[in-house]
């Protein structure tokens, strides 16, 4: 692949950002020209967060995203990956935790959550992938990994080094929590590739 473009988006505090520079590092270790963009919107209360990474073999010119052009999104929490579909291709693909949380609107009693996410998500992207929030949590021992997790089970569709992603992940997070962020990677990486 000598382009890729991959959308992460979540809600504040599920390690979106972290996640968006481990895939711009990884990137440029593995000798793409890279771009990254953020929103962070209303994060600190669980707003919307997302990440536009684009990775290129020539030169990239803008960091964000156009609508139709993502080959990959990597939702933190379903809603999320349900909004951002305007920006997935035909052939995208979308990695998604089937983790809720409620919107302000939700909370407030003014709208209710939408059912059936993962339906709607893959009559819409049929390469999509779910995973379950909760037994995840008890795979990688760590909700704070959960990201790595995600980052592990795109890795598995990239044709990129599992080591540069490891140097990388090293690098990037907190030194006490490295083998567990490692391990939550290596578990991406296998549920992915199934």
């Amino acid at each position: 692949m000598n382009k890729i473009e991959i959308l992460v988006v979540g809600v504040g505090g599920q390690g979106v950002i972290t996640a968006s520079e481990i895939l711009s590092e990884v990137g440029i270790l593995a000798g793409y020209d890279v771009k990254k963009s953020e929103i962070h919107g209303m994060s600190q209360r669980g707003g919307s967060v997302s990440s536009d990474v684009r990775f290129d073999k020539e030169k990239v010119y803008s960091p964000t995203i156009r609508k139709g052009h993502a080959d990959f999104i990597l939702g933190f929490e379903i809603l999320e990956s349900f909004r951002a579909l305007p920006f997935a291709k035909n052939t995208g693909v979308v990695i998604s935790s089937d983790y809720k949380l409620d919107p302000m609107t939700v909370s407030a009693g003014a709208a209710k959550y939408p059912e059936a996410l993962q339906d709607k998500i893959k009559a819409l992207v049929p390469n999509s992938y779910f995973f379950n929030n909760a037994d995840t949590i008890k795979l990688v021992k760590n909700p704070r990994a959960l990201n790595v997790f995600i980052l592990g089970a795109l890795a598995s569709f990239l044709p990129i080094e599992v080591d540069i992603w490891k140097k990388v992940i090293e690098r990037k997070v907190p030194q006490k929590t490295v083998e567990i962020n490692l391990s939550a990677f290596d578990e991406g990486y296998k549920i992915g590739k199934k």
